[in-house]
Protein backbone atom coordinates (compact mmCIF):
# COMPACT_ATOMS: atom_id res chain seq x y z
CA UNK A 1 0.00 0.00 0.00
CA UNK A 2 1.40 3.36 -0.74
CA UNK A 3 1.79 6.11 1.55
CA UNK A 4 -0.70 7.91 -0.04
CA UNK A 5 -3.39 5.62 0.46
CA UNK A 6 -2.10 4.63 3.59
CA UNK A 7 -3.25 7.90 5.10
CA UNK A 8 -6.40 8.36 3.09
CA UNK A 9 -7.31 4.92 5.14
CA UNK A 10 -5.98 6.35 8.36
CA UNK A 11 -8.33 9.76 7.35
CA UNK A 12 -11.29 7.14 6.62
CA UNK A 13 -10.92 5.64 10.06
CA UNK A 14 -10.80 9.14 11.80
CA UNK A 15 -13.80 10.45 10.28
CA UNK A 16 -16.24 7.31 10.73
CA UNK A 17 -15.02 7.48 14.63
CA UNK A 18 -15.80 10.79 14.64
CA UNK A 19 -18.80 10.09 13.11
CA UNK A 20 -19.90 7.36 15.78
CA UNK A 21 -19.56 9.40 18.55
CA UNK A 22 -21.61 12.90 17.15
CA UNK A 23 -24.64 13.23 19.62
CA UNK A 24 -26.74 14.76 16.81
CA UNK A 25 -28.59 11.75 14.58
CA UNK A 26 -26.78 11.69 11.42
CA UNK A 27 -26.67 8.70 8.22
CA UNK A 28 -25.43 8.61 5.21
CA UNK A 29 -27.89 7.80 2.43
CA UNK A 30 -27.47 7.19 -1.68
CA UNK A 31 -29.48 9.50 -4.33
CA UNK A 32 -32.86 7.45 -4.01
CA UNK A 33 -32.72 7.98 0.14
CA UNK A 34 -31.39 4.38 1.24
CA UNK A 35 -29.40 4.50 4.23
CA UNK A 36 -25.73 3.50 3.34
CA UNK A 37 -24.64 3.84 6.77
CA UNK A 38 -25.96 5.47 10.48
CA UNK A 39 -24.48 6.58 13.40
CA UNK A 40 -26.00 5.10 17.35
CA UNK A 41 -28.11 8.01 18.05
CA UNK A 42 -29.69 7.98 14.25
CA UNK A 43 -30.43 4.13 14.86
CA UNK A 44 -31.41 5.19 18.62
CA UNK A 45 -34.30 7.05 17.13
CA UNK A 46 -35.27 3.97 15.41
CA UNK A 47 -35.19 1.72 18.29
CA UNK A 48 -32.69 -0.57 16.32
CA UNK A 49 -28.84 -0.56 15.80
CA UNK A 50 -26.83 1.10 12.70
CA UNK A 51 -26.22 -2.01 10.78
CA UNK A 52 -30.18 -3.08 10.71
CA UNK A 53 -30.56 0.58 9.24
CA UNK A 54 -28.52 -0.30 6.14
CA UNK A 55 -30.73 -0.30 3.62
CA UNK A 56 -33.95 0.91 4.28
CA UNK A 57 -35.29 4.14 2.91
CA UNK A 58 -35.32 7.22 5.55
CA UNK A 59 -38.64 8.57 4.37
CA UNK A 60 -40.34 5.32 5.69
CA UNK A 61 -38.55 5.69 9.14
CA UNK A 62 -39.18 9.42 9.21
CA UNK A 63 -42.31 9.57 7.54
CA UNK A 64 -42.74 13.25 5.98
CA UNK A 65 -45.78 15.89 6.91
CA UNK A 66 -45.31 17.07 3.27
CA UNK A 67 -45.25 14.84 0.42
CA UNK A 68 -45.17 17.92 -2.41
CA UNK A 69 -42.32 18.73 -0.39
CA UNK A 70 -40.35 15.40 -0.98
CA UNK A 71 -41.47 15.56 -4.32
CA UNK A 72 -39.53 18.75 -5.37
CA UNK A 73 -36.88 18.00 -3.45
CA UNK A 74 -36.62 14.50 -5.54
CA UNK A 75 -36.22 16.96 -8.60
CA UNK A 76 -33.91 18.88 -7.58
CA UNK A 77 -31.61 16.11 -7.12
CA UNK A 78 -32.43 14.46 -10.02
CA UNK A 79 -30.99 17.55 -11.64
CA UNK A 80 -27.74 17.67 -9.68
CA UNK A 81 -28.89 20.95 -7.82
CA UNK A 82 -26.90 20.93 -4.41
CA UNK A 83 -28.81 22.98 -2.33
CA UNK A 84 -29.37 21.90 1.65
CA UNK A 85 -33.19 20.50 1.71
CA UNK A 86 -35.36 20.19 4.99
CA UNK A 87 -38.10 18.20 5.72
CA UNK A 88 -40.70 18.26 8.01
CA UNK A 89 -41.25 14.46 9.85
CA UNK A 90 -42.62 12.85 12.26
CA UNK A 91 -42.06 8.82 13.49
CA UNK A 92 -42.48 6.62 16.25
CA UNK A 93 -40.29 6.63 19.22
CA UNK A 94 -38.59 3.63 20.31
CA UNK A 95 -40.89 1.44 22.14
CA UNK A 96 -43.92 3.23 20.35
CA UNK A 97 -44.90 5.53 23.67
CA UNK A 98 -44.78 8.72 21.79
CA UNK A 99 -45.04 10.46 18.24
CA UNK A 100 -42.20 12.57 17.90
CA UNK A 101 -41.56 15.21 15.64
CA UNK A 102 -38.78 17.17 13.77
CA UNK A 103 -36.88 18.17 11.01
CA UNK A 104 -34.38 16.49 8.37
CA UNK A 105 -31.84 17.84 6.77
CA UNK A 106 -29.91 16.47 3.69
CA UNK A 107 -26.70 17.75 2.49
CA UNK A 108 -25.76 16.54 -1.09
CA UNK A 109 -21.80 15.82 -1.16
CA UNK A 110 -19.66 13.87 -3.38
CA UNK A 111 -16.09 13.74 -4.58
CA UNK A 112 -16.71 16.08 -7.87
CA UNK A 113 -19.64 18.02 -8.88
CA UNK A 114 -20.03 15.28 -12.14
CA UNK A 115 -20.41 12.12 -9.51
CA UNK A 116 -23.95 10.87 -8.80
CA UNK A 117 -23.72 12.72 -4.76
CA UNK A 118 -25.21 10.61 -1.49
CA UNK A 119 -26.41 12.63 0.73
CA UNK A 120 -25.51 13.02 4.26
CA UNK A 121 -29.02 13.46 6.45
CA UNK A 122 -29.24 15.23 10.37
CA UNK A 123 -32.27 14.73 12.15
CA UNK A 124 -33.27 18.02 14.75
CA UNK A 125 -35.46 16.32 17.22
CA UNK A 126 -38.33 18.86 18.15
CA UNK A 127 -40.61 17.45 20.55
CA UNK A 128 -43.25 14.41 21.27
CA UNK A 129 -46.86 14.63 20.28
CA UNK A 130 -48.30 16.03 22.93
CA UNK A 131 -52.62 14.60 23.81
CA UNK A 132 -54.65 15.98 21.13
CA UNK A 133 -56.68 17.83 23.35
CA UNK A 134 -53.35 20.42 25.03
CA UNK A 135 -52.54 22.15 22.15
CA UNK A 136 -55.28 22.18 19.49
CA UNK A 137 -57.76 23.36 22.22
CA UNK A 138 -55.43 26.65 21.92
CA UNK A 139 -55.58 27.29 19.04
CA UNK A 140 -58.29 29.70 17.08
CA UNK A 141 -59.28 29.36 13.45
CA UNK A 142 -57.27 32.14 12.50
CA UNK A 143 -54.07 30.97 13.83
CA UNK A 144 -54.65 27.50 11.92
CA UNK A 145 -55.26 29.39 9.02
CA UNK A 146 -51.68 31.41 9.70
CA UNK A 147 -49.93 28.40 10.35
CA UNK A 148 -51.74 25.73 7.16
CA UNK A 149 -50.10 29.67 4.76
CA UNK A 150 -46.97 28.88 6.92
CA UNK A 151 -46.77 25.29 5.86
CA UNK A 152 -46.82 26.37 2.54
CA UNK A 153 -44.81 28.52 2.30
CA UNK A 154 -46.31 32.07 2.56
CA UNK A 155 -44.80 35.40 3.80
CA UNK A 156 -46.10 37.61 6.55
CA UNK A 157 -47.44 39.23 4.28
CA UNK A 158 -49.29 37.19 1.96
CA UNK A 159 -50.85 35.51 4.98
CA UNK A 160 -51.72 38.89 6.04
CA UNK A 161 -53.65 39.33 2.68
CA UNK A 162 -54.79 35.74 3.03
CA UNK A 163 -56.44 36.39 6.06
CA UNK A 164 -57.80 39.86 6.15
CA UNK A 165 -55.06 40.74 9.12
CA UNK A 166 -52.49 43.14 8.97
CA UNK A 167 -49.18 42.04 9.01
CA UNK A 168 -48.32 42.98 12.29
CA UNK A 169 -51.39 41.32 13.26
CA UNK A 170 -50.35 38.14 11.69
CA UNK A 171 -46.46 38.43 13.51
CA UNK A 172 -49.13 38.53 17.25
CA UNK A 173 -50.37 35.61 16.20
CA UNK A 174 -47.04 34.11 15.85
CA UNK A 175 -45.40 35.31 18.77
CA UNK A 176 -48.34 33.74 20.78
CA UNK A 177 -47.94 30.59 19.55
CA UNK A 178 -44.59 30.39 19.67
CA UNK A 179 -44.67 31.37 23.37
CA UNK A 180 -47.58 29.00 24.30
CA UNK A 181 -45.84 25.95 22.57
CA UNK A 182 -42.23 26.60 23.34
CA UNK A 183 -41.36 27.03 19.49
CA UNK A 184 -38.24 28.85 18.70
CA UNK A 185 -38.70 29.78 14.88
CA UNK A 186 -41.27 29.33 12.14
CA UNK A 187 -40.30 25.47 11.38
CA UNK A 188 -40.82 24.19 14.68
CA UNK A 189 -43.86 25.95 14.73
CA UNK A 190 -45.46 23.87 11.51
CA UNK A 191 -43.89 20.65 12.70
CA UNK A 192 -45.63 21.48 15.93
CA UNK A 193 -48.64 22.23 14.23
CA UNK A 194 -49.03 18.81 12.55
CA UNK A 195 -47.81 16.89 15.15
CA UNK A 196 -50.44 18.00 17.65
CA UNK A 197 -53.24 17.62 14.96
CA UNK A 198 -53.97 21.52 14.27
CA UNK A 199 -52.87 20.91 10.60
CA UNK A 200 -53.95 17.72 8.48
CA UNK A 201 -51.01 14.90 7.66
CA UNK A 202 -50.29 13.94 4.03
CA UNK A 203 -52.60 16.51 2.16
CA UNK A 204 -51.40 19.73 -0.35
CA UNK A 205 -51.95 22.62 -0.22
CA UNK A 206 -51.54 22.64 4.13
CA UNK A 207 -54.91 22.41 5.39
CA UNK A 208 -56.06 23.39 9.03
CA UNK A 209 -57.64 20.28 10.69
CA UNK A 210 -61.60 19.72 10.85
CA UNK A 211 -61.37 19.65 15.06
CA UNK A 212 -59.87 23.22 14.94
CA UNK A 213 -63.22 24.89 13.30
CA UNK A 214 -61.06 26.50 10.53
Amino acid sequence: MDWGRQEAVVWRNRALTLFDRVAVPVAVCDVYGGVLLANPAMAAECGTTPGRLCGRPVLELFRPLQEAQVERIAQALRLRHRSRYQVAVRWDAPGGAAERFGELTADPVSDTADDTPALLVMLRVLGEREPRHAPSAQVTPVEARILALLAGGATTARAARETGLTPDGVTYHLRRLSARWGAANRTELVARAYASGVLTAGVWPPAPAASTGA
